[in-house]
């Protein structure tokens, strides 16, 4: 499809940023988007100290966050290296809580597509129901367009049914329209998520960077009917921010984006933070 010109500089995109999140809510309203976003969360491990035993905590954490007496869901899934896809899955079954995996020469991408695929297909072979994959952001900086749609669809055609998650790493595209270029190639690829950071770069998520590729997604969906996900990852700690985002999708996708089907949040520390601000609203 073609896609129109993007008309929105990083002043511009912030100023709607500000009008979006500058919302005052009562603590019950608060409260319930708080438990929404608690089960968004991709919760996530990604350091290279690793332990086999810190991730079967991990998953014991994401599912443990379910509470029915305080109204909190599971995690949505958990997010890891492909060398600790079977360990999650087995952890995590019966839980409906998904196994996530970056794969593809993660965080980089700087290695032969082929090698990378590989990675993709362990990874699935091994139990992972979701692929988190990153651009090759050195190729599109450059002006090679057609590599990074090749890639996203190679990767698309090994996960098959399994969920692909592409990663922009938007920190590394310094202007609105390389990030559009970004947004519109995955999408074009297979993507059924565009996802803004790795996590491994600053800046990771940012309000701006999330605001174009919601836009890039509500024209996709506009042409073709198709449901694209979104997901915010790196920084992302706090309530308060999670909560901006929450705003953001709503605002600009609307609310039959607002489930794990169509939104997640990556984070490793932000699912116990909103726990613990959850449980504080409910004895207001």
């Amino acid at each position: 499809m073609k896609f129109s010109n993007y008309p929105y500089s990083l002043s511009a995109l912030s100023k709607r940023t500000r009008e979006i999140i500058d919302q005052q809510f009562r603590p019950g309203e608060k409260l319930a988007m708080y438990k929404t976003i608690l089960g968004l969360i991709d919760l996530t491990t990604l350091s290279g100290n690793d332990t086999q035993e810190k991730v079967r905590l991990l998953c014991e954490q994401a599912v443990g966050f379910e509470n029915r007496a305080l109204g909190t869901p599971k995690t949505a899934a958990v997010c890891v290296y492909p060398v600790f896809a079977e360990i999650v899955s087995k952890s995590l079954k019966g839980s409906g809580v998904k196994t996530a995996c970056v794969a593809g020469a993660f965080p980089s991408g700087q290695s032969p597509l082929d090698a990378r695929l590989m990675e993709v297909t362990y990874a699935i072979e091994n139990g992972a129901d979701e692929i988190d994959m990153v651009i090759s952001r050195g190729r599109l900086i450059e002006g090679d367009a057609e590599y990074v749609l090749k890639e996203v669809k190679a990767h698309k055609a090994v996960c098959g049914k399994h969920h692909l998650k592409v990663i922009l790493e938007t920190g590394e595209l310094k202007t609105p329209q390389l990030i559009r270029q970004a947004c519109i190639l995955a999408l074009e690829g297979g993507a059924d998520f565009l996802k803004t950071s790795t996590g491994k770069v600053l800046p990771a998520a940012t309000h701006e960077a999330v605001l174009i590729m919601l836009d890039t997604i509500k024209e996709y969906y506009k042409v073709k009917g198709k449901m694209i996900g979104i997901k915010p990852a790196g920084g992302i700690s706090t309530p308060e921010e999670a909560l901006n985002y929450y705003l953001l999708v709503q605002s600009v996708l609307g609310e039959k984006w607002l489930n794990n089907n169509f939104f997640r949040i990556g984070a490793s520390r932000l699912a116990g933070n909103l726990y613990h601000a959850i449980e504080e609203l409910a004895t207001v």
